[in-house]
């Protein structure tokens, strides 16, 4: 298995259709396909999802709307505004591994799954800020709510790949801490060679369900080496986050990626993949019998709190002046996924 994740050139393809199908048989093959690529690259592409190009059509036409606003005009939504996490994320915002040089040539709007009673509130759980654009609502909401579908068949795939129950991730998913990134990402023609448009970093979540509308990711094999993703048409690219492999003790690993060699104006709509908020996230006993547990336990939505106070201005700033707290027992960043992550740039 490691000599395969070392040696990946491409990304494999996975047609998820089957996990539909009545057929087990066809069903069982699928997400036998979904174990395998998560063990041996942990990106891929996916097809068959049944999601319209229309719908995807939409919401770039939409992310074009509000990203053509003036910057006054976008920090009415400033991130910095909300109590849950969600809104604009100026350029600068956002840094990785505490690489304060580098700025990420990138601007990016943040929704989550909308929760309005006031109980179920959480510090990434909560009312979305929507921006006052013809449209902007209607189609970044139902093309979020089809992608968190497409979502949870995959966790049944993947719980089905691994031998469980097919319900075994979902039975965890009422109203899950999944954001959706409407990310504009910059492109200078006067520049010689062009900033990175976002760092080598892990994902923190279960996985990541990526729209991508031109070239610029890369991801990271095992040998160190930047593989190039090209667009394939009409398809989602998957990748495995943080959470996935503290679940499956390691079996699936995070891996690393980063956006380089942006010759043109680009967007991208990834969708983070969660459970529940105070769902305890640890080495399945099933996946453990053999190798005994290599993770501690996480709580889900205190570690994609951690993760975020460590990347994002806004809050590392209500933490300097104890306006909010570091959750107990936080992982610092790159935690997870390939080590050569560490030594990257």
């Amino acid at each position: 298995m490691k000599k395969n994740v070392a040696a990946f050139t491409e990304l494999p393809v996975v047609d998820v259709s089957g996990l539909l199908s009545k057929d087990e048989q066809e069903k069982l093959e699928v997400a036998h396909k979904l174990d395998e690529v998560a063990k041996s690259v942990g990106f891929f592409y996916v097809l068959g999802h049944g999601i319209s190009e229309n719908r995807a059509k939409n919401l770039k036409n939409r992310a074009k709307d509000f990203f053509s606003l003036s910057e006054k005009s976008k920090m009415q939504y400033y991130i910095g505004n909300s109590d849950n996490h969600s809104g604009f994320v100026p350029m600068g915002e956002e840094v990785f591994y505490g690489n304060s040089d580098t700025i990420d040539a990138k601007e990016s709007f943040d929704i989550g799954f909308e929760v309005t009673d006031s109980t179920r509130k959480t510090p990434v759980l909560g009312e979305n800020q929507w921006p006052s654009l013809s449209g902007f609502r209607n189609d970044v909401q139902a093309y979020y709510d089809e992608v968190l579908r497409l979502g949870n068949l995959i966790f049944q795939g993947f719980a089905l790949g691994l031998g469980l129950k097919q319900n075994f991730f979902t039975k965890n998913i009422t109203a899950p801490p999944s954001q959706l990134r409407l990310i504009h990402y910059f492109y200078d023609p006067n520049s010689p060679q062009d900033s990175p448009g976002i760092g080598a970093h892990t994902d923190y979540e279960f996985f990541t369900i990526l729209l991508p509308t031109s070239p610029g990711l890369q991801v990271l094999n095992g040998l160190g080496d930047w593989i190039d993703v090209p667009i394939l048409e009409n398809s989602f690219v998957v990748n495995i986050g943080d959470m996935m492999e503290i679940a499956t003790n390691g079996r699936y690993v995070a891996t690393a990626h980063r956006v380089k060699k942006i010759d043109q104006e680009r967007y991208a709509f990834p969708l983070f993949c969660n459970l529940d908020y105070d769902t305890i996230v640890a080495p399945i006993p099933e996946l453990c019998q053999e190798i005994p547990p290599k993770y501690e336990p996480v709580h889900c939505g205190e570690h994609l709190v951690a993760q975020t106070i460590q990347t994002f201005g806004y809050l590392k700033d209500r933490l300097r002046k104890s306006q909010i707290e570091m959750p107990k027992n936080a992982k610092n960043l790159s935690s997870f996924g390939n080590p050569k992550l560490k030594n990257v740039d």
